[in-house]
Order: C-alpha cells, then structure tokens, then sequence
C-alpha cells in the first residue's frame, strides 16, 4: 500500500490550524506537499515539502489536482478542487472539519455553484462566519479521526 501524502492548498490556510497539521505530520512523519502562490509555512517540519505555483487563482488547484494519488489527502475550503480531489479516489477535508466524500461532494458543488449564481445576479449574500477556535478544533478531530482510520 502506498504511503499517504497529504497536499494542502495553502493559499487561504488558517494560521489556527497549522500547529495542529504540523503535529500529526511530525508524529506519524506523514510526507506532505504545501501548494501556493507564495511562501507559506507550516513551521518547523521536517517531513514537508513547500511548492509554489504561478500567480493566477487556480494554479494550485491545478497543481494538486494533477499530481494527488488515490489514498492522498487534500486540505482544501475550495469546493471545486475537493470534487476534483475525490474524483480521483482521494479524500478531502476542509478548514472546518468537514471530510468531502463520493456522498456528499454533488450536494456542496451544488450549494456553491448556486450562492455564485445568486451573487453574480446582484444578490449580495453572507459569507461563512468568522474562522474560530470551535473550527481549528473540529478540524483537528476530523483529521485525527481521518488520521487514525487511513495511516
């Protein structure tokens, strides 16, 4: 069995949630693959490779959707590149914990892609709330969950 990678799109990465990945990496030395368009760090981790793609804003999106294996793992709030992700048998959890699946990815494409037609109608419309503790602490128990389950 291959061994899992994890990319994260790291252009829109919470600060909250770095100290967190960067410890199951450095626990279970976990190879993981940080994708943006400019420096980003996680921290100190050794098992962790930094990419940085061409300004423009889906040339991450791209990157890990060309280059993640089946069994990978993306950490991503963008809803377009998780179905693309999962598409290709790997999994996606985003910057609030939520762990997109073959279930449930057709149902948040479909919210999306409907809040972006209400908005370029002229609606204007609220984003998501503020990214909090609660979320830094969902995501921790879902990439453990994921963690514990697929390593």
């Amino acid at each position: 069995m291959q061994k899992l990678t994890i990319y994260v799109d790291g252009d829109a990465f919470p600060n909250l949630l770095k100290p967190i990945l960067v410890r199951s990496i450095e626990r279970l030395h976990i190879p993981t693959i940080v994708v943006a368009n400019k420096k980003i760090s996680l921290g100190r981790a050794s098992d962790v490779e930094y990419v940085i793609v061409e300004a423009g804003a889906d040339e991450a999106d791209h990157y890990i959707a060309e280059n993640i294996q089946e069994g990978d793992l993306c950490i991503t709030a963008d809803i377009p590149l998780a179905d693309r992700v999962i598409s290709k048998d790997a999994h996606a959890i985003d910057h609030r914990g939520e762990l997109y699946s073959v279930d449930n990815i057709k149902q948040y494409l479909a919210m999306r892609n409907l809040m972006e037609s209400i908005r370029e109608s002229g609606e204007i419309t609220k984003g998501p709330p503020p990214f909090g503790v609660k979320d830094a602490q969902m995501f921790a128990n879902q990439l453990n969950a994921f963690l514990q389950k697929y390593t």
